[in-house]
């Protein structure tokens, strides 16, 4: 494998531990309500790379992280809004669980934000995040939601 296949595939999974991590911190606001300054350090200092009751966290892209988690916070109510506007006839925000919002809500960021990621490949990962969670069914439901989200607003 070349030097730059190599670069390429740890970066694709730093970032991938980056969103699920961005995910972990989300419902950890929404659970308790911890300020976002904390939760970043918090997760910067004792969970990515760290192992905790012998689970391993992976080595995240930090800055990548940072960004999810900051962005999606920034962006409550616009992100909010658009995955409400998504949802069938007589659901609410409400009625999903928080993990659900918290997935929905970093897929829906990065799909705002981040223009330097291909729609195929954040859809992807969002759903491969659900799969840490959820059966098939709930990540199929990620898969429509943030595609439906994606065709607004990418086009």
């Amino acid at each position: 494998m070349s030097q730059m296949s190599v670069s390429s595939s740890a970066r694709s999974r730093a970032r991938a531990a980056a969103r699920l991590a961005a995910v972990q911190a989300l419902y950890q606001h929404e659970m308790e309500g911890t300020a976002i300054p904390a939760l970043l350090h918090e997760f910067h200092h004792h969970r990515i790379g760290a192992t905790i009751e012998d689970v391993e966290y992976a080595d995240a892209d930090v800055a990548f992280f940072d960004d999810i988690v900051r962005g999606t916070h920034a962006r409550g109510d616009e992100i909010d809004r658009l995955i409400g506007g998504k949802l069938a006839k007589g659901w609410t925000l409400d009625r999903l669980d928080r993990p659900m919002k918290a997935i929905l809500r970093a897929g829906t960021w990065e799909l705002l934000a981040r223009q330097d990621v291909p729609v195929g490949a954040a859809i992807s990962e969002y759903v491969d995040v659900a799969h840490a969670f959820y059966e098939k069914r709930e990540a199929g439901f990620v898969n429509g939601l943030l595609d439906a989200i994606a065709k607004e607003v990418r086009g």
